[in-house]
């Protein structure tokens, strides 16, 4: 494993790093697809041990690590996906449409400070193409649970998303954050997205996620000030419509004239700390009644056990992905397997709710 992070790092990044980014995505994709080739390899990635076991959103997990939406936009990745040792596997996010997202550029990596910008918007190519890809990955992600990302502009295309595909998935995340979706603002306004976990709830079946927006930009404001006050609210709404989990957060809204729309979102280590404090705030206004799942800045074995112990139930990863490679989660858990004992702790708590 040390041989495929050091190659990762030290050859097959700077190479990748000499393309425009979403070049070097494309070629990521490529070799993703080779399935028989990460069938092969995945005993190197993979970590199996006990201690890592976590029940959280409804969903048991090998692990507490788990792939962040917007890698897998199609869903056409999650086999080989599945072998890198990922506790689960967010895909999408999914609208009922094709969509071919926001004009290039779109993509910017930060490389001195791991981090990415994007003004992507939400390029897929659609729900019925999401679809027939989720039938024919059924049961070859090899047990990884696979939970699908949805959204759209309208509560009625994101409940048909619902409807069609959570009988194809593990559990479904209803996507209200994209800094680059101006429309999803309408979900930030509690009564709204009250209304539609509501219309969700009449007929599902199985667990169901929500990824909420960031806290306004430096997230440093007091507790009570409006933009933090009313992601709390959002939280409340959640945990009282039932929803099993929500990620936190999305990307931060940032200005950039690298980008062809002039803005998007900052993901990577540069959000990290307001990554631990929205898990803090979240957890101390829900209590144990809801699992959090932390989503940004996560690169190392430290990054998890910190948003862990602020009170996430599972860490995500996409940036931390680029920037570390295939061999990041084994090394972060392993490395939280070091932590564990280190710090006197038996198990990670197999709790929806999370410690």
């Amino acid at each position: 494993m040390t041989i495929i992070s050091n190659g990762y790092r030290l050859l097959l990044r700077p190479l990748l790093f000499m393309m425009a980014p979403e070049a070097a995505q494309t070629v990521a994709e490529f070799a993703l697809k080779r399935r028989l080739a990460w069938r092969l390899l995945s005993p190197a990635f993979r970590v199996r041990d006990a201690r890592l076991r976590v029940s959280a959103g409804g969903l048991m997990m090998e692990n507490p690590v788990g792939l962040a939406a917007g890698y897998d936009k199609n869903c056409a990745m999650l086999p080989s996906l599945g072998d890198l040792g990922f506790g689960y596997l967010l895909a999408g996010t999914v609208t009922e449409s094709p969509q071919p997202g926001n004009p290039k550029p779109r993509l910017v990596r930060l490389a001195g400070e791991q981090s990415l910008l994007n003004a992507l918007g939400f390029p897929n190519e659609g729900l019925e193409s999401a679809a027939r890809r989720l039938e024919l990955a059924r049961g070859s992600a090899r047990g990884t649970p696979v939970v699908v990302s949805v959204s759209g502009l309208a509560a009625e295309e994101i409940v048909r998303c619902h409807r069609r595909l959570e009988p194809l998935a593990d559990a479904i995340e209803v996507n209200i954050s994209s800094p680059n979706t101006a429309g999803l603002r309408l979900f930030h306004e509690p009564r709204v997205l009250a209304e539609l976990i509501d219309r969700v709830n009449e007929r599902r079946s199985k667990p169901l996620w929500v990824k909420m927006p960031p806290y306004p930009a430096g997230g440093e404001g007091p507790r009570g000030s409006e933009g933090l006050d009313s992601v709390l609210a959002l939280a409340r709404v959640c945990m009282d419509g039932g929803v099993d989990a929500v990620t936190v957060a999305n990307s931060r809204p940032t200005s950039d004239a690298r980008l062809s729309t002039g803005s998007g979102g900052l993901s990577g280590k540069a959000v990290f700390p307001d990554t631990v404090r929205m898990v803090a705030d979240i957890r101390a206004e829900v209590g144990g009644g809801l699992a959090i799942n932390a989503c940004g800045g996560i690169f190392s074995p430290g990054d998890a056990w910190m948003a862990l112990r602020a009170g996430a139930s599972t860490v995500q990863l996409y940036t931390g992905l680029v920037y570390g490679g295939p061999g990041v989660v084994r090394q972060i858990n392993r490395g939280l397997l070091a932590i564990m004992e280190r710090e006197g702790v038996e198990s990670l708590r197999a709790a929806d709710a999370g410690a």
